[in-house]
C-alpha cells in the first residue's frame, strides 16, 4: 500500500474513532473466518462494525486524541469493533461471542472518557440495553398516574358501593 493509501486510512480511523459511543479491542488469534463472519453479522444487527487494522495505523490515528490510551493495547492481531448507536449491545455480543469460543479474548475498550479493561467490559455486557432502559424508566414515569387514576375512580366506586348498601337495606 502506498503512503497515500496508508493517509487515507488513517484519517478514516481518526473519523471512526470520533464519530463511536464505543471502542472495543479485540485479540481474533485462532478465529475461523467463519467464525470472525458470524461475529460481524451479529454486531451489524446492532449497528456494530468489526475491522482488523493494523496497529501502526491505529496508534498514528489516536494519536493528540482523547483514546490515546488505546495505543498500549494494539498489540499482536487485534480487530476493532465500534458503533455510533447503543454501546451495550455490541459489548454483549462480543462477551457472548468470546465466552462461548474461549479462544480469542476482549483485551480493551473506550467509553464515555474512559479507558475499559476486559473485566469492565464485562459488566458493562450485564447492563441492560437502550431499550430495556427507557422502558423501565417510561414505567417509572406512569407509575404515579396510574396510581392517581386508581385513587380518583376509587372514591366514586366507594360511593355507588355505599349507596348500592343503602338501597339494598331499605329494599329489604
Amino acid at each position: 500500500m502506498n503512503r497515500q493509501g496508508k493517509a487515507d486510512l488513517v484519517e478514516d480511523l481518526k473519523k471512526r474513532f470520533q464519530d463511536t459511543s464505543v471502542a472495543l479491542l479485540t485479540d481474533f488469534q485462532g478465529l475461523k473466518v467463519s467464525d470472525i463472519t458470524k461475529l460481524r453479522q451479529n454486531l451489524r444487527k446492532s449497528q456494530a462494525e468489526l475491522k482488523v487494522i493494523k496497529n501502526t495505523l491505529a496508534t498514528l490515528a489516536l494519536k493528540g486524541t482523547e483514546m490515546e490510551g488505546l495505543n498500549k493495547f494494539f498489540i499482536g492481531p487485534t480487530a476493532l469493533v465500534t458503533t455510533p448507536a447503543d454501546p451495550i449491545e455490541p459489548t454483549k455480543i462480543l462477551v457472548k461471542f468470546f465466552k462461548d469460543l474461549e479462544k480469542s479474548k476482549i483485551k480493551a475498550g473506550y467509553l464515555s472518557g474512559k479507558i475499559l479493561t476486559a473485566a469492565e467490559i464485562e459488566t458493562l455486557s450485564k447492563l441492560p440495553s437502550r431499550e430495556e432502559m427507557l422502558s423501565k424508566l417510561l414505567g417509572s414515569m406512569q407509575a404515579p398516574a396510574q396510581s392517581l387514576v386508581n385513587v380518583m375512580s376509587a372514591i366514586p366506586r366507594q360511593l355507588v358501593t355505599v349507596l348500592a348498601a343503602i338501597r339494598d337495606k331499605k329494599g329489604s
